[in-house]
């Protein structure tokens, strides 16, 4: 298998994945939604996922930004509700 080969086989499954399951565990809390504080060791809601234990994958999070700035150039812009 050439290289070339490997990548593309590799782009094209995280994109399947990004497609079919767009969130993933969240790192630092590791899907638990806390995580322990520094020095006291108390429990606090993760900031990263603000307690879900997901975060969106940088796949579906680049494909995201794309599709809306590719929706923003390709819709008519409106005046008062008239188009030009």
């Amino acid at each position: 298998m050439t290289p070339l080969l490997a990548a593309t086989t590799l782009a094209i499954g995280y994109a399947a994945l990004c497609w079919a399951l767009p969130f993933g565990r969240c790192w630092r809390c590791k899907k638990t939604g806390s995580h322990p504080r520094l020095i006291t060791r108390r429990l606090r809601t993760c900031r990263r996922c603000k307690g879900s234990g997901l975060r969106l994958r940088y796949g579906r999070r680049t494909y995201n930004f794309l599709a809306r700035i590719h929706h923003d150039a390709t819709t008519a812009r409106t005046r008062n509700g008239a188009s030009r």
